[in-house]
């Protein structure tokens, strides 16, 4: 591989914000012409893709082997995606981080559920006095987010219902803010949504359970949400299981798959934060971002905001660099502008991953 790399462009460092080229020297980015020769690379350049819900290490029936969360990881880099937020795995995936080939993770460590109120093996499930203890552990091991689960079918009402009190909640998001890290959580339905807001958590997943005040709250608090669209298509599947047994649980959860568009638009005209994530690792394949850029799209949002929810948006929050000067050169390259057409994102011409051509 050449050590210089000549992106001819045009490059989209920012949604309005194109330059003609952009040069990559020993895996950084540069505007700056170098004296040495470089291979060229035409066609229109992003940012590496962003998948902020994304479970390396994970699968249907919980932890992976170290060869399969490799296989997740390649599948996501080769469909463009370079930076992980990881929504939750039970195995340590800080091995990926010695390695130059595959996109770099950000961690939430293991995910916190309550006791027999989530899928088997994927969490800690402890009781509400043991919440904040389990925060401050996953703070500590993971890359400065936490992640709860906020709602799961309760067998007792036959329904979606918070896991923690409230008071647990509200503890939990201060714990992990004492720590220094960001909180999230997994929430379906509407009721823990308001616990969450009133706790100050950072993050929702999923949000399909997002209503009117709901809305508001989380607007005016700047609390984000990451949808999963391409996740929450599979409701149904979901809940099929349990529709004789738990029929207001059925129910509901094809309440929230009916309404999961509208749902997403409304909190996007109301000026919440959407971020892109696929839910990959649990039931689906890694590699989609494309598909869940275009049902962002679907939902209301404008290709322009859709690419920024998984490209520069999405790195700001996060706290990575994008195309910048001197900033690590993971980046995309298509051969038509993914502006006018979100479906380009399918079909990357070339992934540049810390400066080679991968």
């Amino acid at each position: 591989m050449a050590d210089v790399l000549h992106l001819t462009g045009p490059v989209l460092v920012g949604p309005d914000d194109v330059r003609p080229e952009v040069w990559v020297v020993d895996g950084r980015v540069t505007f700056t012409r170098p004296a040495a020769a470089a291979q060229t690379v035409a066609g229109w350049v992003l940012p590496g893709l962003v998948d902020a819900h994304c479970h390396v290490g994970l699968g249907p029936d919980g932890a992976v082997d170290e060869a399969t969360s490799e296989e997740q990881a390649l599948a996501d880099r080769d469909a463009g995606t370079l930076l992980i937020r990881d929504a939750g795995t039970p195995v340590d995936t800080h091995w990926v981080d010695g390695r130059d080939d595959l996109p770099r993770i950000i961690r939430a460590g293991r995910h916190i559920a309550r006791s027999r109120r989530y899928l088997r093996g994927f969490a800690h499930e402890v009781e509400p006095d043991d919440v904040v203890a389990y925060v401050r552990q996953e703070a500590r091991r993971g890359d400065g987010w936490v992640k709860l689960v906020g709602d799961w079918i309760d067998r007792d009402t036959g329904d979606l219902s918070p896991s923690f009190p409230r008071e647990t909640v509200v503890a939990a998001v201060a714990a992990a803010h004492e720590e220094g890290a960001r909180t999230t959580a997994h929430c379906f339905g509407e009721e823990s949504l308001y616990d969450f807001a009133a706790a100050g958590t950072d993050c929702i997943e999923h949000a399909c359970g997002l209503e009117p005040e709901s809305i508001e709250q989380f607007a005016a608090q700047g609390i984000a949400i990451v949808p999963t669209l391409i996740n929450i298509a599979r409701l149904p599947e979901m809940a099929a299981p349990g529709r004789d047994k738990f029929p207001a649980y059925f129910a509901h959860m094809m309440d929230l798959h009916r309404r999961r568009h509208a749902t997403v638009a409304a909190a996007h005209d109301a000026g919440v934060p959407i971020y892109l994530g696929t839910d990959a690792g649990s039931s689906l394949p890694h590699g989609l971002v494309a598909d869940e850029a275009a049902d962002l799209v679907a939902a209301g949002l404008s290709t322009v905001e859709a690419l920024s929810a998984g490209t520069w948006a999405a790195r700001e929050w996060l706290g990575r660099p994008g195309i910048e000067e001197g900033a690590s050169a993971d980046l995309v390259v298509y051969e038509t502008d993914p502006r006018a057409d979100i479906r380009v994102l399918a079909a990357p011409l070339a992934v540049v991953l810390r400066g080679q051509t991968v």
